[in-house]
């Protein structure tokens, strides 16, 4: 027994020593700066980096690296070199460049597989943005009966929403972990599954069979046709549009509770609503901008000094720090102000500054440049609709009036919308006709 001890402590120590080794050499074999590089900032563990850093809290982990960096650095995230740009009077070089120097189309593909299995051939973004009409579910996808003005009708496509509702809202809890490949065993089952019961909502028999189907719809069925995708990548497909004209949904009820007991008539109606739609979007609205750096190539800042990129890496710029939340360019960026984009004159504010000059892009819910949102025209309507309905068809109060906005979802920064952590629970009713 002695002896088994003994070797077994050995066997311990020497794979303990083994490991030590590894990390010695791969920390020795690393990536280091070269001259006229941003600024590289590895971490701690070889090959993960600031993995766990990163998809903890991006915005407080990039605030820091700022902080510590400037404007511009390199981190390593799980064996990816992410160049990170922070000045938004530079982000024009970043958004206007070559397609064939920073692409967007290939991290969207990665995320498209790793969040709805879709691999599409020849996916061409700028496509889908030629088909993308305003609509909500039902008017994308159509009716369950044809004859949906019926009341029975109304009531079997409000059913059936509902039941699809639930299972998104499942799935959708688990995308932002799928997006960085962090799902655990028993989440992946899960995950899984839900993807699978949603495909079962959404095969090309069950869509084909509906009612006052959207010419968007339609539209977009011969698009993947024409591309060669089969019946099942088109169910997929379809499930991952579904997710990017639902996503802005929570900002109708963000934007209620931001501006719930704070909005004074001072202005017209309609651009007061406007201000605090923008405003209610500038707190937020987080996405990564992304793109892929297919060549070596330098990036000129806008105050002149020259950064050399490396093929492969992936350049980010994260507008939700600045320069949504810059302090420099928003007096109190943290609090919410309703008249925030209104002259004193009533027209609309467009003057922000940074450091004397006054900001192109001040406010990027819908990122900029080429590859803009797809979708913002439909999600603007949407959210504005939406919150028109509520505040003239409901009465609506706070069940506990005295309850704070809750923070936000972390995990999804870098994913559009931010959600709340939790719910905030409120009391409803018709308002009398």
């Amino acid at each position: 027994m002695g002896a088994f001890v003994f070797s077994a402590s050995w066997l311990g120590f020497l794979l303990l020593l083994l490991l030590l080794f590894l990390l010695l050499v791969a920390s020795l074999s690393g990536r280091t700066r070269r001259p006229d590089e941003p600024p590289l900032d590895r971490g701690h563990i070889p090959w993960l980096g600031h993995a766990l850093a990163f998809g903890k809290d991006a915005a407080k982990f990039l605030s820091e690296m700022k902080e510590k960096h400037g404007d511009i650095f390199t981190v390593q995230v799980a064996g990816k070199f992410i160049t990170v740009l922070l000045d938004p009077l530079s982000y024009d070089v970043v958004l206007w460049e070559s397609c064939a120097k920073l692409d967007f189309g290939q991290y969207a593909r990665i995320l498209m597989k790793r969040m709805f299995d879709v691999t599409l051939p020849n996916y061409d973004s700028n496509a889908e943005k030629a088909m993308l009409r305003p609509a909500g579910f039902l008017t994308l996808y159509g009716n369950e009966s044809k004859d949906y003005e019926d009341v029975n009708c109304q009531a079997k496509d409000r059913a059936h929403s509902m039941e699809v509702y639930n299972v998104y809202y499942k799935l959708d809890r688990f995308l932002m972990k799928a997006a960085r490949s962090t799902l655990s065993v028993v989440e992946k089952r899960t995950f899984y599954n839900t993807r699978k019961d949603l495909w079962n909502f959404f095969s090309m028999e069950r869509l084909n069979s509906r009612e006052n189907q959207s010419v968007w719809l339609k539209t977009y069925k011969e698009h993947l046709v024409d591309l060669g995708v089969n019946e099942d990548m088109q169910t997929r497909a379809m499930v991952l549009q579904l997710w990017s004209t639902q996503s802005p949904v929570p900002s109708s009820y963000t934007d209620y509770l931001y501006a719930k007991d704070r909005v004074r008539k001072t202005y017209p109606w309609p651009r007061i609503r406007d201000s605090a739609f923008n405003e209610s979007l500038r707190l937020s609205a987080a996405p990564f901008i992304s793109r892929e750096v297919l060549q070596d190539m330098a990036l000129r800042l806008a105050a002149g000094r020259e950064y050399h990129l490396r093929k492969g890496d992936r350049l980010c710029l994260f507008p939700f720090i600045s320069p949504q939340r810059d302090p420099e360019v928003y007096e109190e960026p943290e609090k919410f102000i309703y008249d925030r984009f209104l002259n004193s004159d009533g027209t609309e504010k467009k003057d922000f500054y940074k450091g004397g000059q006054r900001l192109k892009y001040y406010n990027m819910p819908w990122g900029a440049g080429i590859n803009v949102c797809i979708g913002k025209f439909f999600a603007v309507n949407n959210i504005k609709l939406s919150v028109f309905h509520l505040l003239n068809c409901f009465d609506l109060e706070l069940i506990d009036p005295a309850q704070k906005i809750p923070g936000f979802d972390k995990e999804r920064y870098g994913f559009g919308m931010l959600q709340p952590e939790t719910d905030v629970r409120i009391r409803y009713k018709l308002k009398d006709q």
